[in-house]
């Protein structure tokens, strides 16, 4: 699996239990999808402008292009983590769909703290506790995500003394590694127009290439008057995309005004594709805090995009290697638009408002300001909650007893071109 091996070893796991994980989440929610017209024509492009070899349909993580597993079915039904859970003994299982946790509830009169069970709401905001059985194996195992892992950590007491300081949390574990170390990958998106509406597709070819950078496409986010209003699909700040701008100015005012604004774009500017381009392993971090105590209430997150120079530097070679793919002619043959040029697409994507950042539309010939002023999450997020600072080798959290952490915020990099295979086999 190239790449994830060399993941695998720096991580510690177990190659033959790996090998013997993964293949059990793909049989029973992964499919080969089939190839829509523009990421077939996407596919000849990457391969044009010298993303090779074609490895053709693969869930192997190689250099090269190649056609990836998809969560939908040949009916386009998508498949969720959720009906793995077909394959457990109902017996032995119980799932409260509702139920929101608070916080972990420690034993604190032993050497180290022990985890007792949670505190959880039900869809009433009633209150209920769980507790674990007095079976030694029974442990409380968080998988809240790489924002909800720290947050629940520090709200239950574990974290640094400073944080649970200032909103009077009761000190359970002084860390001061959670919520540090946090990363995403960014990605930035170059709009490709075509005279014509074309049909959706999400991230089914992609080509991994040597220097780090994964370049991938979606189509057809604009093929009537009101999608292209409501969502830019993964593009939306609707759904995530405010991460980009600092913690303050992510309000409800400025998520409307970026609606408002957006229902004024042409939706004919839609019609097509993006072009996208991730950063693998990016070197910059940043750090989470908690804002109150109201568990559903988002933390503050700064993820420091492009601090580093050596992330901007490979965002900038993206770009030029998704400018090839857009002037490849398998790519203008398929989109009939004229051949526009490279600073005419910029241009039109930096004014397309997928952000909240301040634009420089006269300046997209300097690519370090097109990444900059473009740069969007791709739900990667990962760190936290560090393997050796907060979790063990075998994710038990460092200093007590009964708890654990299953989910990316164990990650020091996000692996592959999409963690959630990685995820669903840790489970």
């Amino acid at each position: 699996m190239g790449e994830y091996y060399s993941f695998i070893r720096r991580v510690g796991w177990d190659e033959r239990l790996v090998n013997e994980s993964y293949p059990w989440v793909e049989k029973q929610i992964i499919h080969q999808p089939k190839l829509a017209q523009w990421q077939g024509a996407f596919k000849d492009s990457l391969l044009d402008v010298g993303v090779s070899p074609y490895n053709g349909f693969t869930y192997d993580h190689i250099h090269g292009t190649k056609v990836g597993g998809t969560l939908f079915d040949r009916f386009g039904r998508r498949h969720t983590a959720a009906e793995l859970l077909a394959s457990a003994n109902p017996k032995m299982l119980t799932v409260l769909v509702y139920a929101t946790v608070q916080k972990i509830l420690f034993d604190q009169t032993g050497r180290r703290p022990m985890a007792l069970g949670v505190i959880f709401k039900d869809e009433n905001g009633n209150q209920h506790q769980a507790f674990l059985t007095n079976n030694r194996r029974s442990e409380v195992i968080l998988s809240c995500g790489a924002i909800g892992t720290p947050q629940m950590l520090m709200l239950s007491g574990i974290g640094p003394k400073a944080e649970l300081d200032k909103l009077n949390i009761s000190m359970v574990l002084r860390n001061e590694f959670v919520g540090k170390g946090m990363a995403d990958n960014p990605m930035n998106s170059v709009f490709v127009p075509t005279n014509r509406p074309v049909e959706q597709s999400l991230i089914q070819t992609v080509g991994i290439t040597k220097m780090g950078v994964y370049i991938e496409s979606s189509s057809g986010f604009g093929q009537s008057q009101d999608s292209i209003r409501c969502h830019h699909g993964i593009l939306s700040a609707e759904i995530g995309q405010l991460s980009t701008i600092p913690p303050k100015q992510r309000t409800p005012e400025a998520i409307q005004a970026f609606i408002k604004r957006k229902r004024d774009l042409p939706h004919e500017a839609f019609k097509g594709g993006f072009i996208l381009e991730k950063i693998a392993r990016p070197i910059s971090t940043g750090h989470l805090n908690l804002v109150n105590t109201n568990i559903d209430d988002n933390p503050s997150v700064t993820f420091n995009y492009f601090h580093h120079p050596h992330d901007l530097q490979r965002c900038v070679d993206g770009i030029r290697m998704a400018a090839k793919v857009i002037q490849s002619k398998h790519f203008t043959n398929f989109t009939r638009c004229d051949k526009s040029t490279v600073e005419k697409l910029l241009n039109m994507s930096v004014k397309a408002n997928i952000n909240l950042i301040p634009k420089h539309t006269n300046d997209t010939k300097s690519l370090e300001q097109f990444c900059k002023d473009t740069v969007i999450t791709i739900w990667h997020y990962h760190g936290g909650c560090h393997v050796g600072k907060v979790v063990d080798p075998d994710l038990k959290v460092l200093g007590t007893n009964r708890l654990r952490i299953v989910d990316g915020s164990t990650f020091n990099e996000s692996p592959g071109t999409n963690p959630q295979g990685t995820v669903l086999m840790m489970g």
